[in-house]
């Protein structure tokens, strides 16, 4: 009975071990990624501010990916303005430049002059073909007034 108890433990033991290793390859093919943007353009839209920016994304990361989506993410107020972007390859050490389009409500926008990071969710296929997802804030390549650094 012991005997027969250790070997369903070692078994157990190993499909954890499995399972963690398949995981823990899936974690290594995230990238990690910073980003900026520019605001090429505003337009007010009532309560909502229609926006174009220009973004440049960093893969820091070893390994590639292909972004399928780009969207806006509003933490405030779960609204979410995407982007279906066809397919843009981030190479591993690489940076990437896009041009998008974006509603969000304004009194987010007003945020973003007040010094808050707009945050871009990233849907992407990873190398081996597996689907993830990326959270990147973005840093202003040219920050409001208020919070540039007096020379």
């Amino acid at each position: 009975m012991n005997r027969k108890n250790f070997n369903s433990r070692c078994l157990l033991l190993l499909a954890l071990l499995a399972a963690g290793a398949t995981q823990f390859s899936r974690a290594a093919d995230i990238a990690r990624i910073s980003g900026s943007y520019e605001l090429l353009q505003k337009q007010t839209l009532g309560s909502e501010t229609r926006v174009r920016l220009h973004v440049r994304l960093t893969n820091h990361g070893e390994r590639a990916f292909i972004i399928q989506r780009l969207i806006l993410s509003d933490s405030s107020h779960s609204v979410r303005s995407g982007s279906q972007i066809g397919s843009i390859a981030l190479r591993a050490n690489s940076s990437v430049d896009t041009t998008q389009e974006f509603t969000l409500p304004r009194a987010d926008y007003q945020l973003w002059k007040r010094g808050t990071r707009p945050r871009v969710i990233l849907e992407a296929l990873t190398p081996a073909g597996h689907r993830t997802i990326e959270v990147v804030r973005l840093a202003p390549t040219n920050p409001p007034a208020n919070q540039r650094k007096a020379n």
